[in-house]
C-alpha cells in the first residue's frame, strides 16, 4: 500500500499578520499533483489541520475543497486532530463522511478501532489517535497510574487489539523524544525530557507511524516512525527547512520504503541583511524573487525614517524588520542578563504553591496548571 503522509497544515494561519490562505491553497494543489504523480492509494493527515480551535469560515472552506478534491480521486483520506484543532468540530459529520472514504478522528472514548484496508499483500490495519493528554486517557483507565504522556500512550496502545502478524499503521500527533524541533512548533511549549515526551519504543509494534506536531520532516527513533513536517514555512526559524510530503509504501510485513517529495511555495521565506543603501541598490536585488516573505535585518547605526514603507516599494512582502548594530547588540546583552534571573510562569506558580501549602504541586496539579495556561494563551492569541 502506497500512501502520502502530511501534517500540520495550520489552515487559516497568519504569520506576522500576513494571511497564509493563498499560499496554503497553492501548496494543497501541489500536494494533489504529488498524489497523482506518485499514484498513492491513501492520504494521511496527522493533525493540526487548522491553526485555531475555532477556524475561520475561509479556512473551513479551503479544507472542504481539499477533501473534495481527494475524494474525487477515490482516495481514502484519514485525518486526525492535533493540539491546535478542536476534535469535536473537526469530526462533525464523520460517520456520514466515512461512507465516502473520508475518515475523521473522533473524540477519544477509551477505545480505538482500526480501519481495515486490503491490498495484494493482505490486510492493513490503520489506527487513528488524535492529540491526547494524560487526563484524557486516565478518565477511561482510572485504575492505571497515568501521569505522563508516556504513561498515557503505553496504556492506550497496550489496550489496542493489535494483530502483530498483520501490518499495522498508526497516525498520531505527539512529541517523540529525540525529535529535532526548530520552527513555529516552538510556540507550543515543548519540554525536552519532560512529561510531554513519548519514547519511540511505545510505537514498536507498528509498521509505520505517521506523526504530526514537529514542523521539520524527519525520522524519530526509526525509519518507520516519521514526522512529515509542515508543507509550508511558518516561521523564520524554518527558513532552512526543505518542505515536502512523505511517500511511504508498505508491501509484505516488514517491507517499507520511504522518500520525500519536495514542495515549492508560492512565496518562499528568507532573510536579507545589509544597510539601507545596500538593500535598495538595484544590482543587489535584481534577479531575486522580490515577492518572497522577508525578514529584513538592517545594519545601519541610525534608524531610517519610514524605512519599512520605503523598502516595501521594492520588497512588498516584508514580514519583519530588525536592526543589528552596536546599540541593538548592547540591548540584547542587557536583556540576556535580565532573563537570567527571570523565571517561567510555571516556576513562579510552583514557588507560590509551595509557600502557601508547604508542599510541592503534584504531577496532576502541574499538568492541570500547564493545560490551563496553554488554554489562556490560545484564547489571548499568544503564539
Amino acid at each position: 500500500m502506497r500512501f502520502l503522509h502530511t501534517a500540520d497544515l495550520h489552515i487559516g494561519k497568519r504569520v506576522n499578520e500576513f494571511s497564509m490562505l493563498e499560499d496554503q491553497e497553492y501548496i494543497l494543489r501541489q500536494i494533489l499533483k504529488t498524489a497523482d504523480k506518485e499514484q498513492v492509494e491513501a492520504v494521511l493527515i496527522a493533525g493540526d489541520v487548522y491553526d485555531k480551535q475555532v477556524p475561520s469560515a475561509e479556512a473551513v472552506r479551503l479544507f472542504d475543497w481539499f477533501l473534495t478534491q481527494l475524494n474525487s480521486r477515490k482516495l481514502p483520506v484519514f485525518v486526525i486532530g492535533g493540539n491546535h484543532d478542536s476534535v469535536e468540530r473537526l469530526s462533525f459529520g464523520a460517520q456520514i463522511m466515512e461512507e465516502s472514504g473520508v475518515y475523521l478522528t473522533q473524540s477519544y472514548d477509551g477505545k480505538v478501532v482500526p480501519v481495515r484496508l486490503e491490498d495484494e499483500y493482505g490486510p492493513v490495519n490503520l489506527w487513528m489517535l488524535p492529540f491526547l493528554k494524560p487526563a484524557m486517557v486516565k478518565r477511561f483507565f482510572p485504575e492505571q497510574d497515568i501521569v505522563t504522556y508516556q504513561d498515557a500512550l503505553e496504556t492506550l496502545i497496550g489496550n489496542m487489539e493489535l494483530n502483530r502478524e498483520e501490518r499495522n499503521l498508526l497516525i498520531a500527533h505527539q512529541f517523540v523524544t529525540g525529535a529535532v524541533t526548530g520552527g513555529s512548533e516552538d510556540s507550543v511549549e515543548v519540554f525536552v525530557g519532560g512529561v510531554e515526551n513519548v519514547d519511540a519504543s511505545v510505537f514498536a509494534d507498528f509498521d509505520y507511524v505517521a506523526l504530526g506536531h514537529i514542523h521539520r520532516a524527519q525520522s524519530a527513533g526509526g525509519e518507520q516512525i516519521r514526522y512529515s513536517g509542515t508543507p509550508l514555512k511558518y516561521s523564520f526559524s524554518e527558513i532552512r527547512h526543505e518542505k515536502s510530503v512523505t511517500i511511504a509504501e508498505l508491501k509484505e510485513k516488514g517491507s517499507l520504503t520511504v522518500h520525500q517529495e519536495p514542495l515549492k511555495p508560492l512565496h518562499d521565506m528568507r532573510e536579507i541583511r545589509g544597510s539601507y543603501e545596500e538593500l535598495v541598490l538595484r544590482e543587489n536585488y535584481q534577479g531575486t524573487d522580490l515577492e518572497d516573505y522577508l525578514h529584513v535585518i538592517l545594519t545601519d547605526e541610525n534608524d531610517i525614517p519610514d524605512v519599512i514603507g520605503r523598502l516595501r516599494s521594492i520588497y512588498p512582502n516584508i514580514m519583519k524588520l530588525d536592526y543589528d548594530n552596536q546599540r541593538t547588540r548592547r540591548n540584547q546583552e542587557l536583556m540576556k542578563e535580565e532573563a537570567a534571573v527571570e523565571q517561567s510562569p510555571m516556576e513562579l506558580l510552583g514557588q507560590f504553591f509551595l509557600q502557601q501549602n508547604n508542599q510541592e504541586m503534584s504531577p496532576e496539579q502541574t499538568e492541570y496548571a500547564r493545560t490551563l495556561m496553554e488554554t489562556i494563551r490560545k484564547e489571548e492569541g499568544v503564539e
